[in-house]
């Protein structure tokens, strides 16, 4: 749990609207640990500073990255929508204290996934996805896959999502294809679909 330092330190970065987001993905995120029982302590704690480096100013951001050392790849020069996942999971372990590598996976790796992601980033992942602020063409499938069968919900919205991107000519991360692949793999290992 965040204490009020904390949650001021988070807000005075990101802003009322952004913490407003991180508190729906909480809720959601929550919602989905008790249904595939999961650890419900970690999840609130990594929904809440899964977009604690989403700085309104992106001259901090940058300066932030400078201070930590972070070397962006290609894509992440290129799309700084994605610095904040990263950037974040530094800003958790060395401002917030945050030591699980778990909860800092999950805010690494929030935006674009990864291979063989665990449970709990994969919960961020989606719920971060499907809050209910979201309303975008095909968030309501993928929002009602999430309860059903979270690797499934994960492949939809990794499915749109890459189409999105194609579709406006912007780059893809190479984690966000292999998110996908390995799920597919493992779905039709365990004999499910295609």
């Amino acid at each position: 749990m965040l204490d009020e330092t904390m949650t001021n330190k988070i807000i005075s970065n990101i802003g009322q609207k952004r913490w407003e987001h991180s508190q729906r993905v909480k809720d959601i995120a929550i919602e989905l640990g008790n249904i595939y029982e999961e650890d419900l302590k970690k999840i609130e704690i990594a929904a809440l500073l899964h977009d604690c480096a989403k700085f309104l100013d992106r001259e901090k951001l940058l300066k932030k990255v400078d201070e930590f050392d972070i070397i962006l790849e290609d894509v992440m020069d290129h799309n700084m929508e994605l610095i904040h996942g990263l950037l974040g999971s530094k800003i958790a372990k060395y401002e917030f204290s945050i030591d699980d590598i778990d909860i800092l996976n999950a805010i690494q790796y929030h935006t674009t996934g990864r291979k063989a992601m665990s449970p709990l980033e994969k919960i961020i992942f989606i719920s971060d996805y499907i809050e209910p602020g979201r309303s975008f063409p095909g968030v309501e499938p993928v929002r009602k896959l999430a309860y059903e069968n979270l690797d499934k919900s994960i492949v939809l919205a990794i499915d749109q999502t890459i189409k999105f991107l194609i579709n406006n000519d912007r780059l893809i991360h190479i984690n966000t294809i292999k998110a996908r692949n390995y799920i597919k793999i493992e779905m039709i290992e365990k004999g499910g679909s295609k």
